[in-house]
């Protein structure tokens, strides 16, 4: 093998399926635009706001209780991503894991203690 005439082959399926995913979807949007009946009317044009009617805004603003119990409830979400493995190689892993699963756990558990006293959890 010479310096500069190396072609990396082995990625020519991965750039096949990228080649045709991208052409599937350019085609099948395509044909889906061009055979669609196109009726517009009145209550087809409103936007779907769960069957009620749109009142209001649409930019209403939330309060950040909201985005702060949607990070908290991440965070524990991905505690339990992380526990699962773990329990599931304990036996192969040993002492050392369990004492750093510990202290993960008792980090976390600091945490959502916190966001108790700082009153994150009340939606007032």
């Amino acid at each position: 093998m010479e310096p500069g005439n190396y072609i990396p082959t082995e990625y020519l399926p991965i750039l096949l399926i990228m080649i045709i995913s991208v052409v599937f979807g350019a085609v099948t949007l395509y044909i889906g635009n061009v055979f669609r009946i196109k009726r517009h009317y009145k209550e087809k044009l409103l936007a779907y706001e769960s069957g009620n009617l749109p009142i209001g805004e649409a930019r209403e603003r939330f309060s950040v209780k909201y985005y702060i119990i949607a990070m908290l409830f991440v965070v524990f979400d991905v505690e339990a991503v992380f526990l699962y493995p773990w329990a599931i190689v304990y036996d192969k892993i040993g002492l050392y894991a369990l004492v750093e699963m510990i202290l993960f756990i008792f980090i976390l558990a600091i945490g959502y203690i916190y966001a108790w006293k700082k009153e994150a959890f009340d939606w007032k």
